[in-house]
């Protein structure tokens, strides 16, 4: 299920470039840092200070990211970092980690499990050492909860091979890893999101799907179950979590893009939870404009630079 999210993110990477922002505000990224920054309402630059600022104020964020884009990558570490500075409570949530091995993650956190024990037993993303660690390590400094937040990857799997179906017959430790209450709309616009990604309709240039339609929705199904699970994961912190933590959660975009997928799960749990989100927005060189379309995506956006084409030989 990884891969699919990872096609998703780089198909809903594409921006048209048609709205006025500011004039005279570039949108290109420093190159020391990576990224930039900006308020997607207005298009206003925002300085990290300014932003943790503005996270410290709310209960939830979700952090919409391309896993492969060290520019939003370095954005994470720094915003987690000044959240830090300011002595703001965090709890620290990860796609990237799964329900079951939360107990090995407490563990490390704890000191009680070495760190060649822990890669051993937590089923690490490839790019962890470089993309995710630092934040996990700054967690163990400050004393941050860590949660373990998506459903196991072989539950996701069967699912988008079996469909929802399969969570009938699976053993009730392994439910129990997976969201209580599950609801997968097919009528609403998160479903016709998926939909047309899978289907090649996520920007220029992507050729259609021929993955039946059938396939399709058992991959919808899957979706659901980790955006269903990772929004119960949220909503637990929340409720355990004391007045002035923030809990913030790190996703691929699609997961949290215009409030939908897990974003509209976390508040069908919490109603009254003041949620804010960020997502990626990969551009080519100094371009001044963004579409209303891609501004849309969140509540504050990561400008990072469009990555280079490998040469051909």
């Amino acid at each position: 299920m990884r891969s699919v999210v990872r096609s998703l993110a780089a198909l809903t990477a594409v921006a048209a470039l048609t709205a006025c922002a500011p004039r005279g505000t570039s949108l290109a990224p420093a190159p020391a840092a990576g990224f930039a920054l900006r308020d997607a309402r207005s298009m206003a630059p925002l300085t990290v200070a300014q932003l943790a600022d503005s996270i410290a104020r709310v209960r939830v964020v979700l952090f919409g990211e391309y896993h492969d884009d060290a520019g939003v990558h370095r954005a994470q570490q720094a915003l987690l970092e000044a959240l830090a500075a300011r002595d703001v409570p965090v709890v620290l949530s990860l796609e990237m980690f799964e329900r079951d091995v939360q107990p090995v993650l407490d563990a490390w956190l704890s000191g009680t499990l070495g760190d060649s024990a822990f890669r051993a037993s937590s089923r690490l993303w490839p790019n962890y050492g470089t993309d995710y660690r630092p934040a996990l390590e700054l967690a163990k400094r400050r004393r941050w909860p860590v949660i373990a937040a998506n459903v196991p990857r072989p539950i996701a799997s069967a699912t988008a091979r079996a469909g929802l179906a399969l969570l009938d017959t699976i053993a009730p430790a392994q439910r129990r890893l997976v969201a209580r209450t599950l609801d997968c709309p097919t009528t609403d616009d998160y479903h016709a999101r998926f939909v047309a990604v899978m289907s090649g309709g996520g920007g220029a240039g992507h050729g259609g799907s021929t993955m039946p339609n059938a396939a399709v929705e058992r991959f919808y199904q899957a979706q659901c179950i980790k955006d269903e699970t990772m929004a119960e994961s949220i909503a637990e912190a929340l409720t355990r979590a004391t007045p002035g933590t923030v809990v913030v959660h790190l996703t691929g975009a699609f997961h949290s893009d215009h409030r939908l997928g897990t974003a509209s799960r976390v508040l069908r749990r919490v109603p009254d939870a003041t949620m804010r989100t960020l997502t990626t927005v990969r551009v080519a060189g100094d371009t001044r404009a963004l579409a209303d379309t891609v501004r849309a995506r969140a509540d504050w956006l990561v400008i990072t630079p469009e990555p280079t084409p490998a040469p051909t030989r």
